[in-house]
């Protein structure tokens, strides 16, 4: 950066953004090169995503997975089950319709065709984003109405799968008699896409499952504490969290906060031998929230970050993070308030571009893996030898 672009950053932000929207850029050494309104906390939208994927990658570790056990109340016959089937969910935040045509293949190698009784859910299970009405909607997958383009996907990423059709997803049928107090026996256990490839999916899309997923850190109030703990002591009253996704009122962040938090972030990634474009998506090149931003030839890939938007407060936000040939890498965070989301979307895109221009930036090294997420989670039998679970009443 030549001398005096501190000063023409400065200007850039007045004229690009507002003289009172938050802004702040620093170097990998610390360098402050724009700052302003930078300690002044506003509503953060799903940058509020940054500080969560933090505390899960704390708590839980990058390649932890999230387990779901099925089971069965009674013997298989002549390809039947005599009971119900169970699935006692663990809090699996990105369990979809693939997941559950993976499983309901899986069973069927096993000889499983029929289910005398009914479809039974226990613990944490989200289902497509959602727990309402989860049986209903888990069972009619499993019994074979899911889009032909979900077993397209489980067909390609697990081409071992014996199934008469490969064309159509193998299915069960359900005869609903009466099982109660049955001893569950487990089956089999689906272990979900490690967590680093899962957060990375979510926040592509910016998906609001994460509400519910910070619960796996300890809830907003310990992602708030860890977030607090990670960012300078003058920084910590600038970090609100009443959720782990940026859709509660109360979330406030600062822009020079958010930077600390990404920083932390990446420290916490390089751990594990992981860096930001693991986590978060990359500008131009990842599908979601960054695939038509920052995507012009001079632009794309030298941006990974994440975006906010919660119209409602009023709030649009961009964080991220650029590599240098002579700063290092060079980390800003804009959250705009009271601006029309489109055209603030428009300006810090305008800012980011001049920022590049400035700086001697570089792609980031990263290729997009374009498996169907199911190619990453796993579905394991159970030895037989296993202690059964609790009775079902």
């Amino acid at each position: 950066m030549q001398a005096g672009a501190t000063q023409d950053l400065a200007s850039l932000a007045r004229r690009l953004l507002g003289a009172g929207q938050g802004v702040y850029v620093e170097t990998s050494d610390g360098t402050v090169l724009l700052a302003q309104a930078a300690a002044k906390a506003v509503h953060p939208a799903s940058v509020s995503k940054i500080p969560t994927t933090l505390a899960l990658l704390r708590r839980l570790g990058p390649n932890y997975r999230f387990v779901t056990t099925i089971a069965t109340t009674g013997p298989l016959l002549d390809g039947a089950v005599q009971g119900d089937l169970l699935f006692e969910g663990g809090g699996d935040p990105y369990f979809v319709d693939e997941n559950a045509l993976l499983i309901g293949a899986r069973l069927r190698a096993l000889g499983v065709v029929r289910v005398a009784g009914t479809l039974r859910l226990t613990g944490t299970l989200l289902f497509n984003w959602q727990n309402e009405a989860t049986n209903a909607r888990l069972r009619a997958v499993l019994a074979g109405a899911a889009p032909a383009a979900a077993w397209l996907d489980v067909h390609s990423a697990w081409p071992d799968l014996a199934v008469a059709d490969n064309a159509r997803a193998p299915a069960l049928s359900f005869g609903d008699l009466q099982f109660a107090g049955a001893v569950a026996q487990p089956l089999l256990i689906h272990r979900s896409q490690p967590l680093l490839p899962l957060v990375k999916a979510l926040n592509d899309y910016s998906n609001n499952i994460f509400k519910p997923l910070a619960d796996a850190a300890g809830g907003a109030a310990a992602v708030q504490e860890i977030a607090r703990a990670a960012v300078p002591e003058a920084m910590r009253a600038e970090i609100i969290l009443g959720d782990g996704a940026g859709t509660d009122a109360r979330n406030r962040l600062s822009p020079r906060s958010v930077v600390k938090l990404m920083r932390a972030l990446e420290q916490e990634l390089l751990l594990s031998g992981h860096a930001l474009v693991d986590v978060l998506p990359v500008a131009g090149v990842d599908e979601g929230t960054l695939r038509a931003r920052l995507n012009a030839a001079a632009d794309s890939g030298r941006v990974v970050g994440k975006t906010g938007t919660f119209g409602d407060y009023g709030a649009s936000a961009l964080a991220g993070a650029i590599r240098t040939s002579d700063r290092g890498t060079v980390y800003f965070s804009i959250l705009n308030h009271g601006v029309p989301v489109a055209i603030a979307r428009g300006r810090q895109d305008a800012f980011v571009h001049a920022l590049l221009a400035n700086l001697h930036s570089l792609a980031w090294a990263y290729v997009r893996d374009d498996r169907p997420a199911v190619a990453r989670a796993e579905v394991v039998r159970v030895d037989a030898a296993s202690t059964a679970m609790q009775s079902i009443h």
